[in-house]
């Protein structure tokens, strides 16, 4: 991978110096937007979510699951911030249930932003992932994690080409020495507020049978469950097979799920 390093210089990054980080903890109990925090294993996602909210320890379960669930809070530009650590997962095809926990979270809790953590060191293994979230959210902000660590072993990476290709902001940081904090609070903040509006780049290449489809299926799903947070990418999981996602439109789930109301019985 041959880029050019030069994090700081991202135009949506440039941080306000009269903005500052309080970490809350624990202490969530009113909050104005609510983070998603993804990525794969061993990207140090919890090392940021520790940054942001001065945690170092899981808070509880998902509800009915024995994967761990942490959630924590921060202040920033007098904003208070909810951030929920999602469980690391390599993908969100749902074949695990880590899997199905991040991809209903980011789905069908509708965050305000998601942040997703990548590993400097593996970016092209990791945007796999980057790729599933922005086909589920329009707002999301990737954090290009552990730049130290690719420095290190010369890996230089073109934030400002990541960012315009991805149509989302890219920041480059290494959260165990603080460095890109700043800037990752500051990128939040612009895409919460509506100062950057994210163009995610989505899947165009289909043929015309499956765009077709998709029209088609997306058409029943906002009829039938008026509200639901991205039709498209359901359309797209029932065409795919997703059993999940196939069970949970047949018994009914997906109301709970979504928290819409069908207007009529399938």
């Amino acid at each position: 991978m041959t880029e050019n390093l030069k994090a700081s210089a991202c135009d949506v990054c440039e941080v306000n110096n009269r903005a500052s980080l309080k970490r809350m903890g624990l202490n969530i109990e009113k909050f104005d937007f609510i983070v998603a925090l993804a990525g794969n294993p061993n990207t140090g996602k919890s090392t940021v979510f520790n940054a942001l909210t001065g945690l170092r320890q899981h808070t509880g379960n998902w509800p009915g699951k024995t994967v761990a669930r942490a959630e924590g809070g921060f202040e920033y530009n007098d904003k208070m911030f909810k951030i929920v650590d999602l469980p690391g997962t390599y993908s969100l095809l749902s074949t695990s249930t880590d899997e199905e926990i991040a991809r209903n979270f980011i789905l069908f809790g509708k965050p305000d932003v998601t942040v997703i953590v990548a590993d400097a060191t593996r970016l092209e293994r990791n945007l796999n992932l980057v790729l599933q979230v922005l086909e589920i959210t329009d707002k999301a902000v990737l954090c290009v994690n552990l730049i130290d660590e690719a420095e290190r072993h010369n890996v230089e990476i073109d934030i400002r080409s990541l960012s315009k290709e991805l149509g989302i902001p890219v920041v480059a940081a290494s959260a165990r020495s603080n460095k890109g904090i700043s800037e990752l609070l500051n990128a939040v903040f612009q895409v919460v507020t509506g100062n950057f509006i994210c163009k995610p780049k989505r899947i165009s290449k289909l043929s015309g049978k499956v765009s077709k489809a998709i029209r088609s299926l997306t058409t029943m799903i906002e009829n039938e469950y008026p509200g639901v947070p991205n039709p498209r990418w359901i359309a797209l999981r029932l065409l795919e097979g997703d059993q999940r996602i196939i069970d949970a439109i047949k018994s009914g789930e997906i109301i709970e799920l979504t928290g819409s109301n069908p207007q009529a019985v399938v």
